[in-house]
């Protein structure tokens, strides 16, 4: 398997490394200013977030994905902000309330992503249609708490904080998105979990012969993409005075966009969150830069379908094998012809 990680890891580097080029060329060094790259750290863990709980449904195989994300989050955030708002004050009591506001958060988006993995597993239903129905049921049930319009989060310090505060000039949102990511990667890499979750997609017909319940894994990959989409919810309300049930409506796009760049396919059975975390900050960096070019928002957008459509098509092959093959066809060394045969 490394042999098929390595390359994309080294491919993802050199992106990164060209759009920060390309980025400062253009922008004659304004690009790197520090002040430009704690906006983009800024706004990078959001997308990121989002983009975990794809990669997590669709490293389990079978179609596996999550089209609920961004929905669920804002959810998270309108119904948190109303429930909490009417038991607790932001301004006498903004420690408690912000503590309340994350629990209740998180507690709806798990729920929701128990809901997503329960019919799935239970009822049997085709991942991305059900989570495009669960999408539009959580839009609904936002815009019904809401009346359709924007929720005031309230003026909670510690909470605003989490959002807009630095540590060492560095976003403490970026911080969470990276200690989400460190600690799901471990959870990936060196527990039975995600074992079990990587064999589901490669080998389905080995997974059910190793005698795990694939329902309950199931359940708890799509609960805990439900919940990492709650921490985005939080993020969401703390840079934000207001949450509302239609807020980034083009984050579903970026978030499959960065996870198939990743290279996570839809078949399953692969995922790298270091891989997913440079695929992040490529995306970030390119849409930061097209920004300073001046292009827009609709552009924008049509890049990013076309460059997920291309990585889809990229996916269907292995380029690593088929670049090694290239090197040893045109670098291997020329063998010299055969002797001649001297006449008997």
């Amino acid at each position: 398997m490394k042999s098929r990680q390595d390359p994309q890891l080294l491919f993802l580097l050199g992106i990164n490394v060209l759009v920060l080029m390309a980025g400062t060329f253009l922008s004659s060094g304004s690009f790197i200013d520090p002040y430009n790259l704690q906006s983009m750290a800024g706004q990078l863990p959001e997308l990121g977030l989002l983009a975990i709980g794809v990669m997590l449904a669709m490293s389990s195989g079978n179609g596996g994905i999550d089209l609920s994300g961004i929905a669920l989050a804002n959810l998270a955030g309108v119904a948190s902000a109303l429930l909490v708002a009417g038991l607790v004050s932001a301004d006498d009591a903004p420690l408690l309330f912000t503590v309340a506001f994350i629990g209740v958060a998180l507690a709806v988006a798990l729920a929701g992503g128990i809901f997503n993995g329960l019919l799935i597993a239970r009822l049997g239903l085709t991942p991305i249609l059900c989570t495009l129905g669960t999408q539009l049921l959580f839009t609904g049930l936002a815009v019904v708490l809401s009346g359709g319009a924007s929720v005031r989060v309230g003026n909670a310090e510690p909470l605003m904080h989490i959002g807009n505060g630095l540590v060492l000039g560095v976003p403490i949102s970026f911080i969470v998105f990276c200690a989400v990511a460190v600690l799901i990667g471990a959870i990936l890499k060196f527990s039975p979990f995600g074992i079990r979750l990587f064999l589901m997609g490669t080998n389905p017909k080995a997974a059910r012969y190793a005698g795990f319940a694939q329902t309950r894994m199931l359940v708890g990959t799509y609960a805990l993409s439900g919940l990492v989409a709650g921490v985005a919810g939080v993020l969401i309300a703390s840079r934000n005075v207001n949450v509302k049930w239609d807020y980034g409506q083009s984050y579903l796009l970026i978030a499959i966009l960065i996870t198939v760049m990743a290279g996570v396919k839809p078949e399953g059975g692969y995922g790298r969150m270091t891989c997913l975390f440079l695929s992040a900050t490529a995306l970030q960096l390119l849409s930061s830069m097209l920004n300073f070019v001046g292009l827009s928002n609709f552009f924008r957008d049509c890049a990013w379908g076309l460059l997920l459509l291309m990585f889809l098509a990229i996916s269907r092959y292995d380029i690593g094998a088929a670049l090694r093959r290239a090197w040893r066809h045109f670098f291997a060394p020329v063998q010299p012809p055969p002797a001649p045969k001297s006449p008997s």
